[in-house]
């Protein structure tokens, strides 16, 4: 067996593989190598998924596949893991929380907020990996917060507990961090301008305008 069907096996098998996996790191730098596991994905109505900014590589359906498989009318297309409305409505608010800022952070080259106000020369340094930039929630704020929306503290410990399992989250006792397929699985592209242009633009706004009054005002 090569190292091809060896890479599409363990996808298969375990779902998603980090980017330092050693088939991963040669699949994304051989072309030859990538194209067989792409040619050989598709042959199965599959398709590799990966992104620099995220730290995991996955597989997915292709299109085609996804609508004959999926049907119009059993599967939701989106749903395909037949997640609850409030687990879905959760998936975007973690997504928006975690995703958002740490894009942010890899395109100016910085690591953690604050560092690197002064760099004159930000694109020189590397990329950093998701797991420096990513933030951390908190479990509390977040009941806080969005708890009334999301179905109070017994549908939202659920649904975390489900997101968890498909990989999208990882949860450290208060604290909830970026899973290896929240910013993989989740098309950036098509959803940073619909939560920061539409569904989540509002929410978004009272927070950065409530931020400034948290300071204490000068005497």
């Amino acid at each position: 067996m090569d190292d091809a069907a060896l890479l599409i096996a363990e996808l298969l098998t375990r779902r998603w593989l980090p980017r330092s996996h050693p088939r991963v790191k040669r699949a994304l730098v051989d072309a030859e190598l990538f194209a067989q596991v792409e040619q050989r994905l598709a042959q199965a109505g599959l398709r590799f998924v990966d992104s620099i900014y995220a730290d995991h590589v996955s597989v997915a359906l292709l299109p085609p596949a996804q609508n004959a498989v999926m049907g119009e009318g059993a599967l939701n297309a989106n749903n395909n893991l037949d997640l609850p409305r409030d687990a879905q409505a959760l998936l975007v608010v973690l997504w928006a929380l975690i995703v958002l800022p740490k894009r942010e952070r890899q395109t100016s080259r910085t690591e953690a907020e604050g560092d690197g106000q002064n760099d004159f020369f930000p694109g020189a340094k590397p990329l950093p990996s998701a797991r420096l930039a990513s933030p951390v929630l908190s479990y509390k704020t977040l009941l806080e917060d969005y708890g009334n929306q999301l179905g109070k503290k017994l549908r939202l410990d659920a649904n975390l507990k489900l997101l968890e399992r498909h990989g999208f989250i990882v949860r450290r006792q208060d604290e909830i961090a970026e899973g290896p397929l929240l910013d993989v699985l989740l098309d950036y592209d098509v959803l940073a301008p619909r939560i920061l242009d539409g569904a989540l633009a509002d929410v978004l706004a009272r927070e950065r305008a409530a931020a400034p009054s948290s300071e204490p005002e000068p005497a």
